[in-house]
């Protein structure tokens, strides 16, 4: 009998979920390419904020005056803002991440977006995921083309992960990544010694009967894959450094991801979302639904980093969202599709105590089409320059096709 792709996948999905496994995670385990085991440690965590957050509320311009005089309902008082360095600050709900500012790991990028100006969602997700602003027809994503031309770390099926119920646009493409949904639910759990094995069997002659070409290797490094998350016990996990994660999906997201990095499975890239921040209604101040929205954010990434202690030092967070909002408050007390908005990048190589990027202004010139705070830094420049300077890239040309790589226009994020 010979079986298509398509057919084995299906038939060995729904075989697979009966026993716990993941039918995804076994598809691109079983394609991962041999080669040498991942030497540097790095990892570059990528955690994207859909809907588009408030970068004005999120990283408070409170040294710009237009500001509070377009927001008269909305602005982060300044007295209530956690200044940085005068000219900007940070919403009171991030509070938990002013220690890491100041201990210099932390530097937020203002003024950053896509170079192309949609408003729609769809279209600016696609874009900054597939790293092609744009151009629709792109195929994959950009990290997964960072996979694709830096094929040394692919011996293990854990080089790049994202956690959510299914693979995401960014990480899509002919490179080996999984989506797991929550490691503690991961593995064969219910079949016991003898019922693997019998599965295993079954899996090979499925291999072995399907067309040449199709299928890389055997069904059995499905299961060695489930094995090695088997032997770090997911379910027993405890943070370290009295570090305490939100109990939402965010959380238990970044809480997973510390996991993985301290089993030295060879993760090196990461990703996770959360959406929620589309907030044309009652956004609030200080407090109110964006507040309490920044503030489970913020307790995530400062809980990730108080568990990873000292790992941080190998480790870069980098936050993202498809665009910002506009400058002015709308009649709803929200705000309404932008363009620029403010990002994070976090970690031991961040060259951070600083706030990156050129900074526009918000004046009425200033603006683009009069009403949105202008995009300074490309997005894709960011990117960019943490692929190639922490995880020692090459081929960034290949990842961001039709872009120029100039380190001239680099933030200057990473420390020499």
């Amino acid at each position: 009998m010979k079986l298509s792709r398509r057919a084995f996948l299906k038939a060995g999905g729904l075989a697979m979920v009966s026993y716990g496994l993941d039918p995804l995670f076994l598809a691109r385990a079983t394609y991962a390419q041999p080669g040498p085991a991942a030497r540097s440690g790095r990892v570059l965590v990528c955690l994207f904020q859909r809907g588009a957050v408030d970068g004005l509320s999120m990283l408070v311009p409170h040294g710009d005056a237009h500001y509070y005089k377009e927001r008269p309902n909305i602005a982060i008082p300044e007295s209530a803002a956690i200044d940085l360095d005068g000219r900007f600050a940070l919403h009171p709900a991030l509070a938990p991440l002013k220690p890491l500012w100041d201990a210099r790991v932390l530097a937020p990028i203002h003024a950053i977006g896509s170079p192309d100006p949609t408003r729609s969602h769809f279209d600016a997700q696609d874009y900054m995921e597939s790293g092609t602003p744009g151009v629709k027809a792109t195929a994959d994503g950009w990290l997964n083309r960072y996979c694709q031309h830096q094929r040394e770390h692919d011996e293990t099926p854990f080089r790049a992960v994202s956690f959510g119920p299914e693979l995401p646009r960014i990480l899509t493409g002919s490179a080996p990544s999984l989506a797991i949904g929550d490691l503690r639910a991961f593995g064969v759990r219910a079949a016991n010694d003898a019922t693997r094995d019998r599965l295993t069997r079954a899996f090979e002659r499925l291999y072995e009967t399907a067309p040449t070409g199709l299928l890389a290797s055997s069904a059995q490094e499905g299961f060695e894959a489930a094995n090695m998350l088997k032997k770090i016990e997911p379910e027993r996990y405890v943070p370290e450094h009295r570090a305490s994660y939100p109990n939402g999906r965010f959380g238990q997201s970044l809480l997973q991801i510390a996991q993985l990095i301290k089993a030295g499975v060879g993760l090196e890239i990461a990703f996770a979302d959360v959406s929620g921040w589309d907030t044309h209604v009652n956004q609030g101040s200080e407090q109110g639904q964006l507040a309490a929205r920044l503030g489970d954010f913020a307790n995530g990434l400062a809980a990730f980093a108080q568990d990873l202690g000292d790992r941080m030092n190998d480790v870069v967070v980098v936050t993202c969202s498809e665009f910002g909002r506009t400058i002015a408050e709308n009649g709803s007390s929200g705000t309404d599709h932008g363009r620029a908005t403010a990002m994070l990048v976090m970690g031991g190589p961040v060259k951070g105590g600083r706030v990156l990027g050129r900074w526009p202004g918000l004046a009425a010139e200033a603006r683009f089409e009069g009403r949105d705070l202008a995009v300074t830094t490309d997005f894709r420049d960011l990117f960019a320059e943490l692929l190639g300077g922490h995880l020692g890239a090459g081929s960034l040309e290949a990842v961001f096709p039709g872009h120029a790589i100039e380190p001239g226009r680099f933030v200057g994020a990473l420390r020499a």
